[in-house]
């Protein structure tokens, strides 16, 4: 390398260096703005750097802080995931309303809470559809769905089924928990599939989720759920302010059990004096107008309690 070109790299990582340590000392100093005209974002928000507190866990298996690659990526998504105010606080609202079906779920089937923050940075709690084709609040391949006795064609896609789709989605954690024997390593299997964890585990000689060089969406998996548990749990630590009546309730409701065709939903619905529109938002795993059930199997349609 040319010398006169060293010393111009030199001089300019000096520079940035300058100005990063002049920006760090003048953070606190106040500024006197004498032009009205002029605003200053400082004067009405403030960021702040976030502290990671002491101890973190996930189904109590420790994150280990002290290794400096796993503090900046908790740090990444507690900053990120503190300062993305309107998620944040979706996140409540969705969790308030959901988490209550969630839990007995996961409870009853021996997988721990913590795993409900999954379903929430998978899917933010909506039926949504990934660019892979993976739906619903725990975000299933068509391919799993079916392996694990989900009915999933053009009028029925039980994938949007809440309490079904949790029922596998705990399968499928408890089977790579047992291969794996960690429940983190479980969670990151969740986001990459058992294959190509137990490759990378092979592939690096390493038996713990926190040694393993991920691509970057997978390595971030995990921490992301830590984090998310971590401000949910304690909101006001992290700036979220809410009062009860602020968040999603459920949807009170009863169950209908139906082994027929339904030919007309829209008149189904009228005839339990509810809309369309609100039997189709409890059930979207109705996905056409019609139920076909040719071969007369037992399906419970959720139907609103009016007030």
């Amino acid at each position: 390398m040319n010398k006169a070109y060293r010393i111009v790299i030199i001089l300019g990582v000096l520079g940035i260096s300058g100005m990063l340590i002049n920006a760090v000392e003048n953070s606190n100093t106040p500024t006197n703005n004498t032009d009205p005209n002029t605003k200053s974002t400082a004067e009405h928000y403030e960021i702040k750097a976030l502290a990671i507190p002491d101890k973190m866990m996930f189904c109590k298996e420790t994150v280990p802080l002290n290794d400096s690659e796993v503090y900046e990526r908790i740090d990444r998504e507690l900053l990120v995931n503190t300062y993305w105010q309107s998620n944040g606080l979706l996140m409540f609202k969705r969790a308030y309303k959901y988490f209550p079906i969630i839990e007995p779920i996961l409870a009853r089937n021996g997988v721990p809470d913590d795993f409900k923050y999954l379903a929430l940075i998978e899917s933010g709690l909506q039926n949504v559809t990934s660019p892979s084709g993976a739906k619903g609040f725990w975000q299933i391949m068509k391919a799993t769905g079916k392996e694990y006795g989900l009915e999933i064609n053009d009028n029925v896609d039980e994938r949007y089924n809440l309490e079904k789709s949790t029922e596998v989605a705990c399968q499928y954690v408890l089977a790579s928990k047992e291969k794996f024997g960690s429940w983190t390593l479980a969670a990151a299997a969740y986001n990459a599939g058992n294959k190509r964890i137990s490759d990378r585990l092979e592939q690096q000689q390493v038996t713990n989720y926190y040694d393993l060089l991920l691509n970057d969406e997978t390595a971030r998996y995990v921490p992301r759920i830590v984090v998310v548990k971590e401000i949910l749990t304690h909101p006001k630590k992290y700036g979220f302010s809410f009062e009860v009546e602020d968040l999603y309730h459920p949807v009170d409701s009863y169950q209908v059990r139906v082994d027929t065709a339904i030919t007309n939903i829209t008149r189904f619905a009228k005839s339990f004096d509810i809309t369309y529109k609100e039997l189709k938002n409890l059930n979207p795993w109705l996905r056409e107008r019609e139920l076909n059930n040719k071969t007369r199997k037992e399906y419970f349609i959720k139907i609103a309690i009016k007030d």
